[in-house]
């Protein structure tokens, strides 16, 4: 995406999820670390990386905050030096090693200036996750799993009530649901053509994505999964899907899944994106799922995927997943179930009883090599799959879901560069939500013109806390988080009086 802002083309979604070396090369001092986390010596040129050169400050003109001395990295471009960043209202204006004049100076000496964090695989604002999310450093909330909401309804709602950008894609199952259809009732004919009028309407009325998901819906054959895709494609928004099979057991495969979603996207030429597929087309197939994505990019088909990164995922025993057959299809028993809040694994009396009260239950059935694989795909992305509720009874990834990237992967086990989490966690979502979305092609990027979404973060000590049994703890090393120029979060506290999170909407509104 360049200056001209325009929808990217089929070519540069394919290649989403890049990483560009920087354009002329730094040293490094590692004292025995990996570069990533060490202090970055400059010894080359400092050029700022340029969105919109309009936005340039002019020379004399005051900045309105600088984050003045910090490691400022922008994934897109591969710049990464320590210097200074101007804002002037809601926009980035200047990156500068020199001093720049400002109302207002936040010291970020040995903290990592980065773009804000985009959740791109989250759900609705409920007043209380959100600000979780703001301690892990996110800047945008959007669910793109599909939101269960009028898209009107959901936009009037939440508008000025946000501390983050918030929007999301258009719920297939929950248009289904409005139209009588129930999770196993196949659509066709006029039916079919409903649910195809009332997709499109909430596409039209704001929503920047279609989403899907036969597994908990398989009534949604592949029939219409053409049809859903094929809007996206038309209305120039992605499809995202929770794919068919979430095991290996027949009838019923993985590999099935992954393969139908990308005879999907040949049959449609829509972006497909394939949603935690750690836990859905790739559990213990993660090399072999990516292949099968990489493949697909390599014929032409514009396709990724994201996951996040912990080695057991959750949702409600009441659901499809827990069908007969769980324990042999997964791999587990019910002392690999736990019950979200709690401190104890299941037994099977206890499993009904949960089951009854269709709790949220975290199922240790992800090797946790599948997660090493999936940082080292250039497509992939960070996605939580979650926002925390009062109840608690949440993943922990509905609030530690970026620090333990940058905390464990990064810092502590060495598994992805620095650079490379922060693009699974920025840029590359930004490039996808941005197909449809003309607001975020300007986020995710600590570029001159970008938008002021920015996280700065101590990389030396920055790690996720929640657990399943207590997921409502902060994240450690979010220092400052700003939102559309606006400080949520300074000095390592939230600011609770600070709602700048505007609504992001598709092109077709």
């Amino acid at each position: 995406m360049g200056l001209g802002f325009g929808i990217a083309s089929a070519a540069g979604l394919r290649s989403l999820g890049r990483t560009t070396e920087p354009a002329e090369p730094t040293s490094v001092e590692t004292s025995g670390q990996e570069a990533d986390v060490a202090t970055v010596t400059e010894t080359a040129r400092f050029e700022a990386p340029v969105l919109d050169p309009s936005a340039q400050l002019d020379s004399g003109q005051t900045a309105d905050v600088v984050f003045a001395g910090g490691r400022v990295i922008d994934p897109e471009t591969g710049f990464d030096r320590v210097g200074n960043v101007a804002v002037v209202g809601s926009v980035i204006v200047a990156i500068s090693e020199e001093p720049i004049p400002a109302n207002r100076t936040v010291d970020a000496t040995g903290l990592v200036v980065s773009p804000g964090f985009i959740d791109m695989l989250s759900y609705q604002p409920n007043g209380y996750g959100e600000w979780w999310k703001v301690a892990d450093g996110v800047t945008a909330n959007l669910g793109m799993h599909g939101l269960r909401f009028a898209a009107a309804d959901f936009y009037n709602q939440w508008e000025g009530k946000s501390p983050v950008h918030f929007g999301g894609a258009v719920h297939n199952s929950h248009v289904r649901e409005g139209l009588d259809f129930d999770v196993f009732t196949t659509a066709d004919g006029s039916g079919l053509s409903r649910i195809r009028a009332a997709v499109e309407r909430q596409v039209r009325d704001g929503y920047f994505g279609v989403h899907t998901q036969p597994e908990y819906t398989p009534g949604v054959e592949i029939a219409e999964m053409v049809e859903m895709a094929t809007i996206a494609a038309r209305l120039g928004v992605p499809f995202t899907v929770h794919a068919r099979y979430s095991d290996n057991v027949a009838p019923g495969l993985q590999s099935e899944a992954v393969t139908e979603l990308v005879d999907v996207a040949r049959q449609t030429g829509a972006h497909v994106h394939i949603e935690h597929l750690n836990s859905t087309g790739g559990t213990g197939r993660m090399d072999v799922a990516l292949g099968q994505i990489a493949d697909a990019r390599a014929e032409g088909l514009s396709m990724t995927a994201c996951m996040y990164p912990y080695d057991f995922w959750a949702t409600g025993l009441a659901t499809a997943r827990y069908s007969n057959g769980w324990q042999e299809r997964f791999g587990i028993t019910y002392e690999d179930l736990q019950v979200a809040g709690t401190e104890s694994r299941l037994t099977a009396e206890s499993f009904r009883e949960a089951q009854a009260a269709n709790k949220l239950t975290a199922a240790f059935a992800i090797p946790p090599e599948d997660i090493v694989t999936g940082f080292g795909s250039d497509f992939m992305m960070i996605g939580s799959d979650a926002i925390l509720e009062t109840s608690h009874n949440n993943h922990p990834r509905s609030t530690g879901c970026f620090s333990r990237v940058l905390g464990k992967f990064v810092r502590e086990d060495g598994v992805v560069p620095m650079i490379d989490a922060l693009a699974m966690m920025t840029i590359r979502p930004a490039e996808l939500t941005g197909i449809g979305a003309p607001a975020m092609r300007r986020k995710g990027r600590m570029q001159i013109g970008a938008d002021a979404d920015i996280t700065l973060f101590d990389p030396d000590t920055i790690i996720d806390n929640s657990t399943i049994a207590d997921p409502a703890q902060e994240s450690t090393g979010v220092v400052h988080v700003m939102v559309n120029g606006v400080d949520v979060r300074a000095n390592g506290m939230n600011v609770p009086t600070a709602l700048p999170g505007t609504t992001i909407k598709s092109a077709t509104v």
